[in-house]
């Protein structure tokens, strides 16, 4: 079986593991103080032309969700999300069970628009019975979203300047942003996103890492005692290290848009087939997670020599499927895909392909 189903299916980049490798029997001090992550610091300082900004290193995505969010957030304070967003819906509510509800905006996208914060924030203020409600906190958003569409620049500057004017710190999720940086869609880059966001992360176990995501904060009002949240939230890593050595190889010298940049082309190539076979696709998406709208017999074939995630249903005949690319996807099983879509006998069932 191929598998399309994720971008963590894979372990390490082969330079990430020779470093560790390398560095094995090095002694150095814990919790993220030795001189690997003070050089991974460095280096993402630059990338993100922020010379003052808090770098972080957690092991995984929900793990730091929870831990900025619960750092921001007063007790009766709530995350404004779309009601796709990643802690909205795959995280098993880890963000309720920190005490905060989820405030979920409609978005048929992933996308959640200035206007709609600005409108949740009225409405809220402007009850007279707001203190019996949560209120909103702070702003949830991932770049790539969960539906692999993209922020623009004008769009995420009316975003953040709304969120500055109602004083909702903007949070991202950047799980998948390497991906979402190289995308042909985006015009973001990781300076802009630092100018516009309060806090977001740089991820790592989707691209590239073993394991890990480095939190950049940029508001200064947010950076007091954050390791205390961490180490409350079972995120301070004894072998601080591990993480350093792996975000240092991957922003040393560009590794980390290399490989974010294929398995967007990857991804491209696979689009491109679903579109010429004359498939539908449920969202633009021009990252890594493509979203073809398939017959169930078609899907059942592609399904016996490929591996992908159900996204949602369309109808008694049609699902919405994600096929997933990563930093290590072969070339050699995309093209093999490809050869099987321009083979697929549409509406065919129970077929083979031949």
């Amino acid at each position: 079986m191929i598998c399309f189903e994720n971008d963590y299916a894979e372990g390490a980049h082969k330079r990430i593991l020779k470093r560790l490798m390398e560095t094995n029997e090095e002694q150095t001090p814990g919790y993220g103080m030795d001189e690997h992550c003070e050089k991974a610091r460095t280096y993402i300082r630059k990338a993100c032309d922020v010379g003052n900004a808090d770098i972080h290193f957690l092991v995984g995505g929900t793990q730091t969700n929870t831990t900025i969010i619960a750092s921001i957030l007063r007790p009766h304070q709530g995350a404004v999300a779309a009601i796709t967003g990643h802690i909205a819906v795959h995280e098993t509510g880890a963000i309720e069970a920190t005490g905060h509800k989820v405030l979920t905006l409609p978005s048929d996208d992933g996308k959640i628009k200035a206007k709609q914060v600005k409108e949740l924030y009225d409405a809220h203020w402007n009850d007279v019975t707001h203190e019996h409600m949560v209120q909103p906190g702070l702003v949830y958003i991932s770049h790539p979203t969960e539906n692999g569409t993209t922020y623009s620049k004008s769009e995420l500057e009316e975003l953040s300047k709304v969120c500055r004017e109602c004083g909702l710190p903007l949070v991202m999720d950047g799980a998948r942003l390497g991906y979402g940086l190289v995308s042909k869609d985006s015009d973001l880059s990781l300076a802009d996103i630092a100018r516009l966001c309060d806090v977001f992360y740089i991820g790592g176990t989707k691209i590239g890492a073993l394991f890990g995501e480095a939190v950049v904060i940029i508001n200064d009002d947010l950076k007091k005692d954050f390791r205390y949240l961490i180490k409350q939230k079972g995120g301070l890593l004894a072998k601080g290290r591990l993480l350093g050595i792996q975000f240092e190889t991957l922003f040393e010298d560009g590794l980390y848009y290399e490989i974010s940049n294929h398995a967007v082309e990857m991804a491209m190539m696979i689009r491109k087939a679903f579109v010429e076979k004359g498939f539908s696709l449920r969202y633009d998406s021009k990252t890594n997670q493509q979203f073809p709208i398939l017959p169930n017999d078609v899907l059942m074939i592609l399904g016996k020599k490929y591996s992908s995630s159900f996204w949602e249903k369309v109808d008694a005949t049609q699902s919405v499927v994600r096929f997933c690319t990563s930093w290590a996807t072969k070339e050699e099983n995309v093209e093999m895909l490809i050869e099987d879509i321009k083979k697929l006998e549409y509406g065919c069932v129970n077929g083979v392909l031949t």
